[in-house]
């Protein structure tokens, strides 16, 4: 279909709108509540055209072309109307950009700069509406909410329907349902949709600045496999870029004193739940099918909805919690240095490892293992709070003793690539066990390295693989709200992961905003790119970690830095916070 935008020919699918087209050729029409994996809304009024011989205006994102139309996305009827939606959007947010880490790249603030409208027309309409907080990961601030309604939706997507929309009018609000039969896991896709950060993860930002500047301590960083594949987009690269040189060297210029990679730690959480796959398959009385647990809001999902399969969950656990327990004993230990003097802050992907890091379960000596949880975005924000140019950084490298990680640790960040890197090693330690039987018979029992049956996007995934000449069953559930359909049968399977964010960690509740369909695949691209070339590419061929991973069981440690153990949980906590004024910085506009 032929249209022309501002006397200007383009051409256009059948069923697209007028916001797609413009998006696909690079024309700038502002939009809030607009995001391409989520119904059209048309609720932010920003959008808005006006199209030759029609007396209203319409809203882009809302209106499909047709053969012929001829439209106009800044005259002055447009701007009129945009630059009153914009005040009147201001006065249901109210202004707190001190303390914001979208401040550096928030869509609302460059469009009343663009528009240089005045935000406080209007007075703010919102300001006593209360903060609901989720555990210590998300929260939903009243205040700051234009009722766009992208949180409820992505909440249903997860089939969790936590998240509702009360009163009218004036008087609507988002807020948790009464129901006391549903609670937030915490996987903050809630805040991956926020166009305003009113839903959000809860800032530990200000608390590790703090810290950083106690010279009493050790302050060691870690980050996510996930991380360095993502963290790129919030400084203009291209999406599945690797910065894990970038990360290392922005990390130690923000004052930390030591950083790691959580690859490492990935590795250790592979041999672990490989090891005990081998054990379960060996046990006739061994419950199945065993099931992940490094995702923190599918276990918080389990322990609240499900508390019947705890048994089926593996005891290992998750990457950031193995290697700060490898950070405050061995490390320590090799450096003379006290685990209460070292403060371990891990940088993830995820919103949900906020709460993990909090759990009493996960403590050493009544001490947490993981002091501060940092998203993908809060590391941006302090990055650019810096001032530093992240394009222009050199490429670091971590310190000693610990190492980057094999190839199996780099694709935990992808939905199935937990699945694969236990299979690796599996596949090799089951043809290890029939090494006698392999002489004797002449056959030579080969292990697979790659399982690309469990890669991809697809909502669930399965295969059977062959281990030994064993066959398995095994499944893979990419998003929790994909689960439902899969529980009737879970017991045709012998191991199954889940991840609560669609893609896996690598569309995290921490991610840079915006979080896509298309942006998922291109960091999932990155991080299999990461594994081929590494040289090591089963975990447990990580020479490094299979050092700390004997000093722990020979020092018969394993039960205080390899596995954790679950609980049902009845009753989340939510904290309800009064509405608080505004704190505009006036410098910002």
């Amino acid at each position: 279909m032929k249209i022309k935008i501002n006397n200007k020919a383009y051409e256009g699918a059948a069923g697209q709108t007028i916001l797609e087209i413009a998006r696909e050729n690079g024309l700038k029409i502002p939009a809030l509540c607009y995001h391409p994996d989520l119904s059209v809304k048309a609720n932010c009024r920003l959008c808005l055209v006006e199209i030759k011989g029609q007396e209203k205006l319409v809203t882009s994102c809302s209106t499909v072309i047709r053969e012929g139309l001829e439209i106009y996305t800044d005259s002055p009827r447009v701007k009129r109307a945009r630059e009153i939606n914009l005040e009147l959007l201001f006065a249901e947010h109210a202004e707190k950009c001190g303390d914001c880490i979208s401040r550096y790249n928030c869509d609302l603030l460059d469009f009343a700069r663009r528009y240089k409208i005045k935000i406080n027309r209007f007075l703010d309409r919102k300001s006593s509406r209360p903060t609901y907080r989720f555990a210590n990961a998300v929260e939903i601030d009243g205040t700051q909410c234009i009722d766009c309604q992208n949180c409820v939706e992505a909440c249903h997507h997860q089939g969790i329907d936590y998240l509702e929309i009360a009163g009218h009018g004036a008087n609507q609000e988002i807020k948790p349902v009464a129901d006391k039969k549903v609670a937030c896991i915490y996987c903050g896709q809630c805040a991956n949709v926020c166009p305003v950060a009113a839903a959000q993860e809860q800032g530990a930002w200000s608390e590790v600045e703090k810290a950083i500047q106690d010279k009493r301590k050790i302050v060691v960083a870690q980050f996510a496999p996930a991380v360095r594949v993502s963290i790129g987009e919030e400084f203009g690269l291209p999406v599945g870029s690797n910065c894990e040189g970038k990360i290392y060297t922005s990390l130690k210029k923000i004052g930390f004193n030591k950083v790691f990679d959580i690859n490492f730690g990935a590795d250790i959480t592979t041999m672990t739940e490989a090891e005990e796959l081998m054990e379960r398959l060996g046990d006739k009385k061994a419950v199945f099918p065993m099931m992940t647990s490094c995702c923190p809001a599918w276990v918080a999902y389990v322990e609240f909805y499900h508390p019947e399969l705890i048994p089926n969950l593996t005891s290992a656990r998750s990457p950031h919690i193995h290697s700060a327990g490898a950070i405050k004993t061995y490390w320590a230990k090799k450096k003379g240095v006290a685990a209460k003097n070292i403060i371990v802050v891990s940088v993830v992907p995820c919103t949900a490892k906020k709460y993990e890091a909090a759990r009493p379960a996960l403590q050493l000596n009544g001490r947490p293992l993981v002091d501060y949880v940092l998203t993908t975005r809060e590391l941006a924000f302090l990055i650019k709070k810096r001032g530093l140019d992240f394009k222009k950084l050199p490429d670091g490298k971590g310190d000693p003793l610990f190492n980057e990680g094999s190839g199996a640790a780099a694709i935990y960040g992808a939905s199935g690539g937990v699945m694969e890197s236990a299979l690796r090693s599996a596949a090799d330690f089951a043809c290890a066990a029939q090494k006698k039987a392999t002489l004797k018979s002449g056959h030579v029992c080969k292990s697979r390295l790659e399982f690309k049956d469990v890669r991809g996007m697809a909502g669930f995934k399965e295969a059977t693989v062959n281990l030994a000449g064993r066959k398995l069953k095994v499944g893979v559930v990419n998003g929790i709200g994909n689960f439902p359909r899969v529980l009737p049968k879970l017991k045709k399977y012998h191991y199954i992961e889940v991840m609560a964010c669609p893609g896996g960690c690598l569309g995290g509740g921490g991610q840079p905003i915006p979080t896509t369909k298309a942006i998922r695949n291109k960091r999932m691209a990155g991080l299999y790119s990461i594994d081929q070339s590494r040289g090591v590419r089963r975990a447990h061929e990580n020479k490094a970690m299979v050092k700390y991973y004997d000093w722990v069981k020979e020092n018969k440690l394993s039960s205080q830095l390899l596995h954790t153990k679950f609980k049902k949980n009845v009753n989340p906590a939510v904290k309800v916070v009064k509405g608080k004024p505004a704190s505009v910085f006036n410098s910002l506009f």
